[in-house]
């Protein structure tokens, strides 16, 4: 029996229905069950490593809970990562807010060469850039970035902000120019203690967001840097679904587990 979907190895879409219901693919001739979850956990595994996960246990302790190998745990909390990265919000729209943010260890923690060779805070800094976008009354999104100069940050806003939005910022030069690429720009000036104008322009629920970040990953005793985008979409995927209950948040990073189980990991 020919099904039209998609071969998960060589992406041919000429698929045939075998025994037990798994599926096989007629170029590369490889065999998989679309309806298993990856790593080989049950769903009952699954769900209850996600349930002790969103609850902000350690690795550790989710394995003494669960009774499932540290190793397996991790990598499964690996998988989680990977997977909910790719639950993106879509396109924004209405009123937004933008922001950079700068993460690392603390200033205290730092070696004394490491002190004596950058700023200790904000722009210049040798910590990670991260910026970021909310929608107000909605979803934030937030990335990676190399650096915070218009170059990097211009194209991140025309792809993810829709043209005619009303985009708060503060006065950061990379900023400028916004309004001739089709939005509406009000300006916050935090150099002049001004964090809300009478308008109702500012950005402090992306500072908020900025503080909810930094106060979780500061509760994990340092991550490393390459590992930093994954913990940064765990938390973007935490805050953006904060108001669902700990069963449909659950059920929810298990139909994504479903729906993305082949993705490899990076390293």
């Amino acid at each position: 029996m020919k099904i039209a979907k998609a071969c998960p190895k060589c992406s041919l879409r000429k698929i045939y229905v075998i025994r037990r219901g798994k599926h096989r693919c007629a170029s590369c001739q490889y065999e998989w069950n679309p309806q298993s979850l990856p790593l080989r956990l049950t769903r009952r595994e699954w769900i209850k490593i996600l349930r002790w996960f969103l609850r902000g246990l350690s690795s550790q302790a989710i394995s003494h809970e669960t009774g499932i190998n540290r190793w397996r745990v991790l990598r499964a909390l690996a998988k989680v990562r990977i997977t909910i990265s790719r639950d993106i919000p879509e396109v924004f729209s209405g009123t937004i807010e933008i922001d950079e943010t700068y993460i690392g260890g603390q200033w205290k923690n730092k070696r004394k060469s490491q002190r004596t060779q950058q700023a200790k805070r904000g722009r210049g800094t040798l910590k990670t850039p991260v910026f970021g976008i909310l929608c107000r009354g909605g979803k934030v999104w937030a990335q990676v970035v190399p650096d915070v100069e218009a170059k990097t940050l211009m194209p991140l806003i025309r792809r993810r902000i829709k043209r005619g939005s009303v985009i708060c910022s503060d006065t950061w030069k990379s900023y400028t120019g916004i309004a001739a690429k089709g939005y509406v720009h009000r300006l916050v000036e935090h150099g002049k203690g001004e964090y809300a104008d009478k308008h109702g322009n500012h950005i402090n629920g992306l500072e908020g967001f900025w503080g909810y970040l930094k106060r979780r990953l500061a509760a994990k005793g340092g991550i490393r840097r390459k590992k930093l985008p994954l913990y940064l979409a765990e938390y973007v995927w935490r805050y953006n679904h904060r108001e669902l209950g700990l069963q449909k948040q659950v059920d929810k990073i298990l139909k994504l587990l479903y729906k993305h189980k082949n993705l490899k990991f990076s390293g």
